[in-house]
């Protein structure tokens, strides 16, 4: 039973964990600001998701740019696939969300978070959703994930 409450990951420096904390929420203010300047659907829940990944582990494969970008598009588009053929409820979203998580695995593109887009994409109601908040929310994640870590000393992306 120990093992499942057994702290796994290393005790971070309290600058590190301060550094990721402030390119999460400069990441979500931007989206939120970009959001209301363009009044383009920019900010989703699953974008925090992935701004934990992208600011508190930078370095692993689920957090590179083709894994952020490509996973949440991928998903908005079997979201909104399975929603065309089945109304909203449990089995279109465990449908939406599997599918994606297998397409993810398959493309060799995972990223968590995408999942939610998934389950999101389900109640969307257009086709835009792959590219508002899909595509360009999370280029605009990636770029900003990109500029902060180069400002404050981090490698990202993976090379």
């Amino acid at each position: 039973m120990d093992r499942f409450f057994k702290f796994h990951l290393p005790k971070p420096q309290f600058k590190t964990a301060l550094i990721a904390g402030l390119g999460a929420a400069i990441a979500i203010a931007l989206l939120a600001l970009a959001s209301d300047v363009t009044s383009a659907a920019l900010l989703v829940a699953p974008f925090g998701a992935s701004c934990v990944l992208l600011f508190a582990t930078p370095t692993a494969p689920v957090c590179q740019p083709v894994n952020v970008v490509c996973g949440h598009v991928v998903a908005a588009v079997i979201g909104l696939t399975v929603a065309q053929f089945l109304p909203f409820g449990m089995l279109s979203v465990a449908l939406a969300v599997g599918f994606s998580v297998a397409a993810m695995v398959a493309l060799r593109i995972t990223h968590p978070p995408a999942g939610a887009t998934a389950f999101l994409a389900v109640t969307a109601s257009s086709w835009s959703f792959v590219l508002f908040p899909g595509l360009i929310g999370s280029l605009a994640l990636v770029g900003v994930a990109t500029v902060f870590h180069r400002l404050v000393g981090n490698s990202y992306p993976l090379k």
